[in-house]
């Protein structure tokens, strides 16, 4: 017996709180409104999967997995499969569509590992009941097929984000917490024009940095920016003050929500934005070149890269109804819940 599946899974953008969930740091992203859209029917002992976006079909069958025919973006799915443990009946046939823009850095791997997983488990189960559960098992399948050790950020913000709100989260203990956007302040998410891909960039090179700093200082978020600047390696140097001041801007940017405060809003985005391009430097002269010009444009407050860097996508704040003149994609963006059946 089959039954009907569809399924909607949100990309993301963070506004504060870059490169600091793989030491435990403070994050503070939002669901978006374009995604992964999946609609078929459960098919027991198989999945099949096609797609509007990438090439080739998915094909694993439970009972002979060595036949699989995976291609580059069903990777994902062998070791998906390992931590969801849904018995040999689990399965599904459907075909895949997105409003996503390739490359974007708005986590469109994460919206596909969460929407595919949400699918196999069904409503009800308890994965759909523990949604950060969830979140760590498609991060992990993420990690060992693509091999770029990610945080759990994008993850939980597909999986766990309610309606309207961003999501605050402790990437040390996993709690999380709404955040209410103010009055006054649109959220833009503008394509930077440099495609992006983590897998062979020097993502993993920032990692390595953030768990040697983490041996020398111990957890990041108990370090004083002053035992950062006495380290005698340059390069950590960089990136410790980076993670420091990142995880307060996180919480300087809860208080200036609160406060209404859209101006101090966007100030914390464009300081964002110079500590990754010239502490952390996973910006380039192309990216800086467009937030500068996103920033140019009356009424926005501020501008930053967003993602894991080295291309993808920027996020700015402005006033409300700012057009912005770029030849790339953007969208006035407003916060929607996680992953979901529809």
């Amino acid at each position: 017996m089959t039954t009907d599946v569809h399924v909607f899974s949100p990309g993301r953008v963070n506004l504060i709180g870059e490169h600091t969930d793989y030491s435990g740091g403070l994050v503070l992203p939002m669901a978006l409104s374009v995604g992964i859209t999946i609609r078929g029917a459960t098919t027991p002992g198989r999945i099949d999967l096609t797609s509007d976006t990438a090439e080739g079909a998915v094909s694993y069958r439970l009972d002979a997995p060595d036949t699989a025919v995976l291609g580059s973006w069903g990777r994902f799915l062998p070791s998906l499969l390992a931590q969801l443990d849904l018995g040999p009946e689990v399965g599904l046939t459907a075909h895949l569509t997105s409003d996503l823009p390739p490359a974007s850095g708005l986590s469109s791997s994460s919206a596909l590992s969460c929407g595919v997983a949400l699918a196999l488990a069904g409503p009800g189960s308890a994965w759909d009941h523990d949604r950060m559960a969830l979140a760590q098992a498609c991060r992990q399948a993420e990690i060992d097929a693509f091999g770029v050790n990610i945080g759990i950020m994008d993850q939980a913000a597909i999986a766990v984000s309610g309606t309207g709100q961003a999501l605050l989260l402790d990437c040390a203990t996993l709690e999380t917490d709404p955040v209410t956007l103010p009055d006054g302040l649109d959220v833009l998410v503008v394509h930077s024009g440099v495609y992006r891909q983590l897998e062979g960039s020097q993502y993993n090179d920032r990692a390595a940095s953030a768990a040697e700093l983490t041996r020398r200082l111990g957890p990041l978020r108990e370090v004083a920016l002053a035992e950062v600047e006495a380290l005698d390696d340059a390069v950590l140097r960089r990136r410790g003050r980076h993670i420091v001041t990142e995880n307060a801007r996180v919480l300087s940017m809860i208080e200036a929500f609160a406060a209404g405060d859209v101006v101090d809003a966007g100030r914390l985005l464009d300081e964002g934005h110079r500590s990754l391009a010239e502490d952390y430097e996973t910006s380039n002269d192309e990216v800086d070149a467009m937030v500068a010009r996103v920033r140019a444009t009356p009424g926005v407050l501020g501008a930053r890269l967003t993602g894991g860097g080295f291309g993808g996508s920027l996020v700015a704040f402005a006033e409300p109804g700012v057009e912005l003149d770029v030849e790339t994609w953007w969208k006035r963006a407003a916060p929607r819940g996680g992953v979901s059946f529809v």
